[in-house]
């Protein structure tokens, strides 16, 4: 008897359907492969769905144990429609002080972002009785990549660990609704140009209100 030689294993999402193949013969392949569309359509797998919100899409590392959220304050959310962002940093959300902060956008944030609409503030958070804004402006150099995925800001002065400071943007909302993730990058003073991950934003855009 011919001794076949031992399938490779197989992370366990990978390994079911070659089983089923085993069990199932040629004459299997059809249902099988049905089988395999509804196990892989988007409906069966969409975060989206399991929170209860048709239709969106989430840009967020879930299986990154080291994703840390940040703060973030917006004055729409409606898609289209002309916001205020003001993208916080607290002092619990960086051990260092920051030479460059760089943001990075998704691809799918379809808006032009003026880096004459961005700046770099010391911020005061809000609450119940009070709105979250800038109190007071950091000179920095503000830059926005040519194709609008990044923003690198550098201070004049590298800035302090101590204070609450955010970015803040003046931009339309994107056409497309759903959830964005922003994130946020710092580079330390010192002899290594190395950057280091902060957090990030996730920004929820939500359709128009057609009552």
């Amino acid at each position: 008897m011919k001794i076949l030689p031992a399938m490779p294993s197989f992370p366990r999402e990978r390994s079911q359907p070659l089983a089923l193949i085993g069990r199932l013969g040629t004459a299997g392949l059809g249902a099988l492969a049905v089988a395999t569309a509804t196990l892989l359509s988007p409906v069966a797998t969409s975060p989206s769905i399991a929170q209860g919100t048709p239709g969106l899409m989430e840009f967020r590392w879930e299986n990154n144990k080291d994703y840390r959220k940040l703060y973030f304050f917006t004055t729409d959310t409606t898609r289209m429609q002309r916001a205020e962002y003001y993208l916080m940093l607290r002092p619990k959300d960086r051990k260092t002080a920051i030479l460059k902060l760089s943001i990075s956008i998704p691809s799918h944030f379809d808006t032009t972002i003026d880096p004459k609409q961005v700046k770099l503030c010391r911020m005061s958070e809000g609450g119940m009785l009070k709105r979250t804004r800038c109190l007071e402006t950091i000179p920095a150099t503000i830059e926005v990549s040519a194709n609008g995925r990044s923003i690198e800001i550098f201070p004049e002065t590298p800035v302090s660990d101590k204070d609450t400071i955010g970015v803040y943007m003046n931009v339309f909302n994107p056409f497309n609704a759903g959830m964005y993730q922003f994130n946020a990058l710092a580079q330390a003073p010192g002899d290594i140009p190395v950057s280091g991950y902060l957090g990030s934003w996730l920004i929820q855009i939500v359709p128009n209100n057609t009552n």
